[in-house]
Formats: structure tokens, C-alpha cells, sequence
């Protein structure tokens, strides 16, 4: 759905709550993704959660993506930044029409880094994030107060696209932001595991 007259310019999906007082999430598919590929997810991961599914804006070569890279592994920096406050944007207006609480953020790949980028821009728009298979999205001139917020950093072992230097410069800059970081590395690569889905519903069942 869409709804430009209340700024709710993302196509999106919206699932309501169905177990008052979980906190509600925000669901960032990967690139070739779409407003249904988490769905799934954020059921097992959070049952009772209310579900709010944006799908990315930028298409390339066919696939959909939350903003454009220059080359593979190398992102259009000021393209980034204006997509994570568009972003920022819709989560606020949708918060309100849709009566919800801050979010937590549940990216994958490029949904991780665009979530990465959000708080690192509008530390306030999030309340947590699990970051899967995520990577250093940018490094601002001036760190965000992150103070106390959750991440959890879920990487693959043998993943070909994010080097362990890079998930451990991730945490370290969220960490160095005050985030309370916890990374976990998990016997696979790129690609979504069950073991990615227990330890996040771990994870966001310690936080109500």
C-alpha cells in the first residue's frame, strides 16, 4: 500500500499487532527484495510484533534496493544519506498514522546497511536493529548519541560480500556511537540461516 496524502510515499505492508506491549518492527528486505520477503521473518523471529514492511525505492538491474551503489561493495555515499532520511521520514509518519511505538530494525544486507545509515543519521528514529549481514554503510564526520541503544550484528562465517574486518569496523563504530553492540558470527555465508532466526528471536524476546 501507499498513501501519499499522509506522507506514507514507500510502498509497504503493515501488519498489525496482535499481542499488545511487543515492540514493533521494522522490516528492510535485501537487494532484489521486496515488501514481502521478511514478513516470514519478522513472525518467527517476534510473533505478536506489529510488522512494518517498507520496499526500497531504487531499482538496479531489475532488483530493488533502499539506494544505489557506484560498483559492488561500493555505495553512492550522498545518494546513502538522502535515502536514509527519506527513510527516517516515512517511519515517523507511518509511526503515527499507525499508532506505533520506535521501531526496531530487522535489515538484511542492504536493508542492514540502509538501517546502519538511519542511525548513524537520525539516532532517534530506532529503537534496536538487528543487522544481518550487514557492512559499514558510511563514517560520519560527528558520532550520533547512541547511547543504550540494542544492535545485534548477526555475520556469516564464509560470507564472499562482508570481510570480517568490515563486520568488526561495523560494531566498532556502532559501539563507539554508545550502542550496546552484541555480534555473533554464524556458520554459513550471505544467506539467511535458522540460526540467524533463533538467535534474533532470542535476542528481541530479552527486550520484551
Amino acid at each position: 500500500m501507499t498513501d501519499a496524502s499522509t506522507g506514507l510515499d514507500f510502498v509497504h505492508r503493515f501488519e498489525p499487532a496482535t499481542k499488545p506491549g511487543r515492540p514493533p518492527l521494522l522490516l528492510l528486505h535485501g537487494t532484489g527484495g521486496d515488501e514481502n520477503d521478511l514478513i516470514p521473518i519478522g513472525v518467527r523471529i517476534a510473533p505478536g510484533s506489529a510488522l512494518l514492511s517498507p520496499r526500497g525505492k531504487v531499482r538496479e538491474n531489475g532488483m530493488l534496493r533502499f539506494f544505489r551503489r557506484l560498483a559492488e561493495g561500493v555505495f553512492d555515499l550522498d545518494d546513502l544519506k538522502s535515502r536514509a532520511h527519506e527513510l527516517g521520514d516515512f517511519v515517523e509518519r507511518a509511526s503515527e498514522a499507525y499508532g506505533l511505538a520506535t521501531p526496531i530494525a530487522i535489515g538484511f544486507s542492504n536493508g542492514a546497511n540502509i538501517a546502519s545509515a538511519l542511525m548513524l543519521s537520525r539516532p532517534h528514529a530506532l529503537a534496536g536493529a538487528v543487522l544481518m549481514r550487514g557492512t559499514v554503510p558510511f563514517v560520519p564526520d560527528d558520532l550520533p548519541d547512541l547511547l543504550g541503544v540494542p544492535v545485534l550484528i548477526l555475520a556469516g562465517k564464509a560470507d564472499p560480500l562482508v570481510s570480517s574486518a568490515n563486520r568488526a569496523a561495523l560494531a566498532e563504530l556502532l559501539s563507539r556511537a554508545g550502542a550496546a553492540v552484541t555480534a555473533v558470527v554464524v556458520d554459513g555465508g550471505h544467506s539467511l540461516t535458522p540460526q540467524d532466526v533463533a538467535i534474533a528471536s532470542r535476542w528481541l524476546a530479552e527486550r520484551g
